[in-house]
């Protein structure tokens, strides 16, 4: 997988987000959890852009370590959303599988990347 199907799949991982967020409950409890989930996934593309703009290898491991970071903090969200029957679980578990999967292959391209 390249950077511009990455690019690509981490834009619509937030624009996922942003619809599921949508359809949340709009009381105490799915307001700051929608917040914070926008917040994350959204965080996930801009920082891999800025990965992939980075001018040392060392800019790009630490930014993908911001990346892997935002990624696993859509997954807990997620989880949230799921455990607490804020939504249908069958509504969240593929965006969960996919942020879970973006998770990972940033992990993998980090290792690469510091020659692990």
């Amino acid at each position: 997988m390249n950077d511009s199907e990455l690019k690509k799949r981490t834009k619509q991982l937030a624009l996922r987000v942003m619809k599921l967020v949508g359809a949340l409950p709009k009381d105490a409890v799915g307001r700051p959890i929608g917040n914070q989930l926008i917040r994350s996934a959204t965080s996930v593309g801009a920082n891999y852009r800025a990965a992939c703009r980075g001018r040392s290898r060392a800019e790009f491991v630490s930014k993908l370590s911001i990346v892997i970071e935002e990624a696993d903090e859509c997954c807990y969200w997620l989880e949230l959303i799921i455990e607490g029957d804020l939504l249908p679980k069958e509504k969240v578990e593929a965006l969960l599988d996919e942020a879970n999967q973006i998770t990972a292959i940033m992990v993998a391209s980090r290792k690469t990347a510091k020659g692990e």
